[in-house]
C-alpha cells in the first residue's frame, strides 16, 4: 500500500456541532468564545489518527474581519489560532501544523474575488504572520485558475512549504467551480511549485472525478472531501451561516473510506475531511491507510 499521510477533518463544522452555534461568524465564533474548545477538537483529531493539523485561520480574511468590526484583531487572531494547534501538536508529541488561507471575498463564489494582483498583496499580509507559527501554509477552497493564482503570487516568498488545494464543481469534479478544467491549475504548478496539490470541499464523488484529470503531477497529490449535500447559491455574502447548507446522511466512516480507498488508488498520498467529516472519520482513514 502506498504511503498516506492522514490530515484532519473539518474543524468549523466540528465546532458548529459540539456548540450548536452556527452564526455568521462561522469557526472564528469559537476563537473568540472559547480557544479551549477549539484546542480540544484539534487534540482530538490528532488522537484520532491525524498526523497534520490545519489552524483555524480560515474565517481570519482582512474583508471579513473588517465586517465583523474585528479588522484591528489580525494579528492577535491570526496567532491566537496558530498557537491553539501547535499547542495541541506539542502536546500529542508528534504531527504538523499547517495554517490556512481562504478565498478572498466567499468561499465557491470565485467570480466575486478580488483579482489576483490584487489579492496577492492580502495573502502575503497573512502569510506573513502565519507563517513564522507553523509548519505550513494551506491555500484552501480555491475555485478558479485566477484565485488560486492570487494565493499563489502571495506566499510565494515564505519560507515554510505552501499546499494548494482546488476545489471543484459538485456536479462536474473535471471542472473548478469557476467552469474551468481543474487541469488548468496544472499550469499554476509548474509556475509557482507548491509543495502539493489537494482537491477539496467538494462532495467525495466530484473529488473522485477530479483526481485522475491531475494524476501523473509531480508533486503530491491530495484529497479532503466535504459531507454537504452542496453549496446554496446563497451562500455568497458574510452574513450568511452555515445552516444554509446541510450534511449528507449515507457518509459515516465507513462510506467515506471507501471513497479515500479509490482516492489512494488514484495517487492521492495526502488524504483528510472538510466540512462536517469529524475525528470518527478520521480514525477509521487512519485505521486503514496507517495500522
Amino acid at each position: 500500500m502506498t504511503d498516506v499521510t492522514v490530515l484532519d477533518g473539518g474543524l468549523g463544522q466540528e465546532l458548529i456541532r459540539r456548540t450548536g452555534n452556527a452564526t455568521p461568524k462561522w469557526s472564528l465564533q469559537a476563537l473568540l468564545d472559547d480557544p479551549q474548545l477549539v484546542r480540544q477538537v484539534h487534540a482530538d483529531f490528532f488522537a484520532a489518527g491525524a498526523q497534520i493539523a490545519t489552524a483555524n485561520t480560515y474565517s481570519l480574511r482582512p474583508d471579513r474581519l473588517e465586517h465583523f468590526d474585528l479588522g484591528g484583531r489580525m494579528q492577535e487572531l491570526q496567532t491566537l489560532a496558530c498557537e491553539i494547534a501547535c499547542a495541541a501538536r506539542d502536546a500529542h508529541g508528534s504531527g504538523l501544523v499547517f495554517s490556512s488561507l481562504s478565498p478572498l471575498g466567499y468561499s465557491y463564489q470565485p467570480h466575486l474575488a478580488p483579482p489576483s494582483e490584487r489579492a496577492a498583496v492580502m495573502f502575503a499580509e497573512m502569510a506573513a504572520m502565519q507563517a513564522p507559527l507553523v509548519d505550513g501554509i494551506l491555500l484552501e477552497t480555491m475555485s478558479s485558475v485566477d484565485e488560486a493564482r492570487g494565493a499563489l503570487m502571495g506566499t510565494a516568498d515564505v519560507d515554510v512549504p505552501v499546499w494548494l488545494a482546488v476545489s471543484v464543481s459538485d456536479a462536474d469534479g473535471s471542472k473548478l467551480r469557476s467552469g474551468e478544467p481543474v487541469a488548468d491549475v496544472l499550469t499554476l504548478v509548474d509556475e509557482f511549485r507548491p509543495a502539493a496539490l489537494l482537491v477539496n470541499c467538494s462532495v467525495p464523488e466530484a473529488v473522485s472525478q477530479a483526481l485522475p484529470h491531475l494524476a501523473g503531477v509531480d508533486i503530491p497529490l491530495g484529497a479532503y472531501a466535504n459531507g454537504f449535500t452542496g453549496i446554496h447559491d446563497n451562500f455568497n455574502n458574510n452574513d450568511a451561516t452555515v445552516d444554509l447548507l446541510k450534511a449528507r446522511t449515507d457518509l459515516d466512516p465507513a462510506a467515506y473510506l471507501t471513497f479515500a480507498k479509490g482516492w489512494a488508488e488514484s495517487g492521492a498520498t495526502l488524504i483528510g475531511g472538510c466540512c462536517e467529516v469529524g475525528p470518527d472519520h478520521i480514525a477509521a482513514l487512519s485505521a486503514h491507510f496507517n495500522s
